[in-house]
């Protein structure tokens, strides 16, 4: 079985910091040549909905007359100039669109003036190895938010605020931020349960056919683990923060909803973790299995040898050039009518012997040797 994976190669590409080194904080620098992103601007109150392209000169007010929310969504790695255009036109803080920007950041939870700025890693799409970023700006009834790559994941969301299906138009800006983490979460659930039908695979092919390439699999699918590890377990810390009270952009009926998703990350985590011990564990049975065979192999080998190093000594002084002439000490036997077979019938015998004495005492099979019972 062999895995083709190119989140690995990719690593260096996703986390690597594009600010120069001694550079002013709040600077913004992408990747050249610049990619612009797609901006949606989704205005909502529990009666209407307004969404189209957004521009990053278009005024707001202009867009969402009598509109009680918005939300800003941003699809793409974008470029500095649209990225900060946005920032000026919410008064968002430049650390903040720096960290948008930079997007190696852990998931976390930080507090403006007037804005929360939260980061959170989204699961690996099918065949990579590395996670995405998402970022979020609240503020009092606005939601500024960037994901990195497409958007699919928060088509759930999307389908239920044009359907006024729910509490989600009348919940509240806070409210929405809650919908698109638990979609985040909830996201990684098919991407462990991924991991548990390879992990199945994987202790099959340790089983029947160990090899090198399962072993290069097993330590493929514990990068990945470990990617996740580092993506689920800041949020833990990230929705603590939102839930404790201190936050003023949360309400407390918000914070209800988010110890939810706080307990599907603790699930998450569990997962995480049962599967890299049973990753590790598949190596040892690996290692157990070869070392295993490498004994059987060694057994046999030895038995062979042990077998036929009296046939060959009986061989070598059969082979000296003593002359039986000179003396009648100098191999009297090499004048015998039946020499020869005497010389084979030892060696059989001897070898017969040899393979009886192993077999007793069960270096032939996996039996136990006989003992004699204590009559």
């Amino acid at each position: 079985m062999s895995r083709k994976r190119k989140g690995r190669r990719d690593h260096s590409r996703h986390s690597r910091r594009r600010t120069p080194p001694g550079a002013p904080p709040g600077t913004l620098v992408t990747d050249t040549p610049a990619q612009r992103a797609t901006s949606r601007l989704i205005a909502y109150g529990v009666d209407a909905l307004v969404e189209h392209r957004l521009d990053p000169t278009d005024s707001l007010e202009q867009i969402r007359p009598g509109v009680a929310t918005t939300w800003v969504h941003t699809a793409g790695p974008g470029d500095a100039a649209q990225i900060k255009a946005l920032g000026e036109q919410f008064g968002l803080h430049g650390l903040a669109l720096e960290d948008v920007i930079n997007r190696h950041q852990r998931p976390k939870a930080d507090a403006y003036e007037d804005h929360l700025f939260v980061v959170a890693r989204l699961p690996a799409e099918p065949g990579a190895a590395e996670t995405r970023q998402f970022s979020a700006f609240l503020g009092p009834d606005w939601l500024l938010s960037f994901t990195e790559g497409n958007d699919d994941w928060m088509a759930p969301v999307l389908e239920r605020l044009r359907n006024g299906r729910g509490r989600l138009r009348g919940g509240g800006v806070d409210y929405l931020l809650y919908a698109l983490l638990d979609a985040l979460i909830d996201g990684y659930f098919p991407v462990l349960e991924q991991h548990g039908e390879t992990l199945e695979q994987l202790e099959d092919a340790v089983l029947s056919r160990p090899n090198a390439a399962v072993v290069a699999d097993i330590h493929e699918l514990k990068h990945e683990l470990l990617t996740l590890r580092r993506a689920i377990w800041p949020l833990r810390e990230l929705l603590n923060t939102l839930i404790r009270g201190d936050v003023l952009q949360v309400s407390p009926q918000t914070a209800l909803h988010l110890r939810d998703c706080y307990d599907h990350v603790i699930q998450l985590m569990d997962i995480v973790e049962t599967y890299r011990e049973i990753a590790s564990g598949l190596l040892d049975v690996y290692l157990s299995s070869q070392s295993a065979r490498m004994n059987e192999i060694m057994k046999v080998l030895t038995i062979i040898a042990t077998i036929f190093i009296p046939l060959g000594t009986i061989a070598g002084i059969y082979g000296m050039n003593f002359d039986p002439e000179v003396s009648p000490w100098n191999m009297p036997e090499l004048g015998w009518r039946y020499g020869y077979p005497f010389a084979l019938g030892i060696m059989a015998t001897l070898a017969t012997g040899l393979m009886v004495w192993f077999w007793r005492r069960g270096w032939l099979s996996d039996r136990r040797p006989r003992t004699k019972g204590p009559g």
